[in-house]
């Protein structure tokens, strides 16, 4: 009796396993992006842009530089979409209590894998009034810090559209899901060698599929259409990012 109400004390008092914390982080992921797709009437659009000018500008801006100071494709890509919402601004609201929330700054959220598994979405302040140099650093440390579990509670609210790329993996297209209140979320595919005609001649190029899921509520496609139309010029024009 005594050893077996010994292991009876020792089961009652045993501590509950611990709870995984990618498993919790999966939980939040699941339960906001059911609400996404529950709650949010989506629409999708995509295009397709050339970045033979803005690869060629960036190897000629990067050519001096050291390895630490060079500025990756990806910041082109952050700084174009944050001009963009400068003549989208139905794009950078929030919708919340059945109304929506325009948003006077743009706080783009940059989507970071997490090594042990998970993501999180953390803003950068006020990122269409950063340089390309300056969006650089910025990108760099929040994917540092994301890593290394040192974001602030602080960075993790308040972004008026979000950035998810899977180029690294070899996606040509993401379809992405808009995390609430925001309205608008974009995703970027890999950067691939294509055939395109250019003067007439069949050459390849560089190009990228940029995609839009937008609230309806909010924004329709032309308005939709129209942002991703910002977007790629200034991809080709990058003297003007």
């Amino acid at each position: 009796m005594c050893g077996a109400l010994g292991r009876y004390d020792e089961v009652e008092a045993a501590a509950p396993p611990p709870v995984d914390p990618s498993l919790r982080m999966r939980a939040a992921i699941g339960a906001a992006m059911s609400r996404s797709k529950r709650e949010i009437p989506h629409y999708y659009l995509a295009h397709e842009v050339d970045l033979g000018p803005a690869m060629s500008w960036l190897a000629a801006h990067n050519a001096s530089r050291p390895p630490s100071e060079r500025v990756l494709p990806a910041a082109l890509l952050v700084r174009s979409v944050a001009l963009g919402l400068q003549r989208a601004p139905e794009l950078n609201a929030h919708f919340v209590d059945g109304r929506v929330a325009p948003q006077e700054s743009i706080h783009v959220g940059l989507a970071i894998a997490l090594r042990g598994g998970g993501l999180v979405a953390p803003r950068i302040e006020r990122t269409d009034t950063l340089s390309l140099d300056e969006l650089m650093v910025a990108m760099t440390d929040l994917v540092t810090r994301a890593r290394r579990g040192g974001l602030r509670a602080s960075e993790m609210t308040g972004a008026t559209i979000t950035i998810t790329s899977l180029g690294d993996r070899g996606v040509d297209l993401v379809v992405p899901a808009i995390t609430p209140p925001q309205v608008a979320v974009l995703g970027i595919g890999t950067i691939t060698e294509r055939p395109r005609v250019v003067e007439g001649q069949v050459v390849p190029r560089p190009v990228v599929t940029i995609s839009l899921a937008a609230d309806h509520r909010v924004s329709d496609g032309h308005a939709g259409a129209r942002f991703l139309h910002h977007v790629a010029t200034l991809l080709m024009t990058p003297e003007k990012l």
